[in-house]
């Protein structure tokens, strides 16, 4: 089905309005249920219980809705074919809907195979048009994609008790590596394109040398969480090994001159999100030599690095594809800065003495939640209704 010969709710339209609009509502909905339990005023004891069931409600229901909605969007750019509308949109949507029920109620193995199942889903959905289109150059999305449910896989089967418990942190280390790698992947293509789109005399640039040390490291890591190296790596191996990917993308990050983008806010958020990963990169081998928690490096990644950016990235697509102009509102605003706010504190959460901590981790909840609630408000009539100049999408 094209988009010209689509005449249903505008809501499935294109892939970012439905699945754009489920993030941010279950963004803002789950972490205030998560703080209950951890309270322990609310039991979640379905098939996955407590801290297991928000990693990987985190990474597998909340990332990959955005991941969804941004790779069904911009698949139909890259290769001028068109993606799921309409009914096979809703089949999506409904996919993603049943496994996050599923996920809390059980029962386990429904749970596991209907969650299992949206990754390849969407993987055929973007494989398609990439094929049709012979536009090779994003068959590399097929393998990200591969590759984040390959570590749902291994996550389903410990808390199936076909593998061992250990390996569920092994499991979700490597999707939240692989996340990375996808984040680190767009934002070299989007941040410079936009940055010397928008901003007269910005030029920003790309030196080969220092593109292959920030994705090469970033794979290097994946690979050694995954325990596929030939040797196990020691601290101090870790420490330098983190300590050259933070460099490198923070070198990476100034050569696309941010500072020219100060007086464009809805373009300032990118290249602020993305500096997340340095840190959070910095943060993980400082947990190396037990300096800081390591919870702490997890959290400066996931709150930081990869909410932040996907969120600079939906406002940025959702008013661009609704044929809006591309100016940070005051919502847009709020929103980003509230979360660089539940970042930070999440992060020193780590950091403060243990009767300090659980209030700590309470505020980052509430500010999180706080900046998602805005965003559904804001949002919901941007992602519901037609375009405004009366194109398909």
């Amino acid at each position: 089905m094209t988009d010209k010969l689509y005449a249903g709710p505008a809501v499935l339209a294109l892939g970012f309005r439905p699945f754009y609009l489920l993030a941010l509502l279950f963004a803002a909905s789950s972490v205030p249920l998560w703080i209950a339990v951890y309270l322990g005023l609310v039991p979640l004891d379905g098939y996955l219980s407590g801290s297991a069931w928000h990693s990987h409600e985190m990474v597998f229901g909340f990332a990959s809705a955005v991941i969804a909605g941004f790779l069904l969007t911009a698949v139909r750019n890259w290769t001028g074919r068109s993606t799921p509308t309409g009914l096979l949109l809703a089949g999506m949507v409904a996919l993603w809907c049943v496994a996050r029920v599923l996920m809390v109620t059980g029962p386990a193995l429904a749970a596991a195979i209907v969650d299992l199942l949206f990754l390849p889903v969407l993987a055929i959905a973007i494989a398609v048009p990439i094929w049709r289109s012979r536009n090779t150059r994003n068959f590399k999305l097929l393998v990200v994609l591969a590759a984040l449910t390959i570590a749902n896989l291994a996550f389903h089967l410990t808390s199936l008790q076909v593998l061992p418990q250990q390996i569920t942190n092994n499991a979700t280390t490597a999707a939240l590596d692989v996340i990375a790698i996808l984040v680190a992947i767009i934002a070299g293509r989007v941040i410079p394109a936009f940055t010397s789109g928008a901003v007269e005399n910005a030029r920003p640039r790309r030196i080969f040398a220092i593109e292959t040390i920030a994705i090469g490291s970033l794979l290097l890591i994946l690979i050694a969480d995954t325990r596929m190296l030939p040797f196990r790596m020691a601290p101090t191996s870790w420490v330098v090994l983190f300590a050259v990917a933070s460099a490198a993308h923070m070198v990476r990050l100034t050569l696309w001159n941010p500072h020219r983008t100060i007086h464009n806010p809805l373009l300032l958020m990118l290249p602020i999100a993305y500096a997340w990963l340095p840190i959070a990169l910095t943060l993980r081998g400082l947990a190396q030599l037990e300096m800081v928690s390591a919870a702490s490096a997890v959290h400066a990644l996931t709150i930081g690095l990869m909410s932040s950016l996907m969120v600079a990235m939906m406002t940025r697509s959702a008013l661009g594809h609704t044929g809006r102009l591309l100016v940070a509102g005051p919502c847009d605003i709020a929103a980003f800065v509230i979360l660089q706010i539940a970042a930070v504190v999440r992060v020193f959460a780590g950091t403060v003495s243990p009767e300090y901590y659980r209030g700590a981790v309470i505020a980052s909840g509430t500010l999180w939640t706080l900046a998602f609630s805005i965003l559904v408000l804001c949002y919901w009539p941007i992602l519901t209704r037609p375009r405004i100049d009366g194109r398909p999408g």
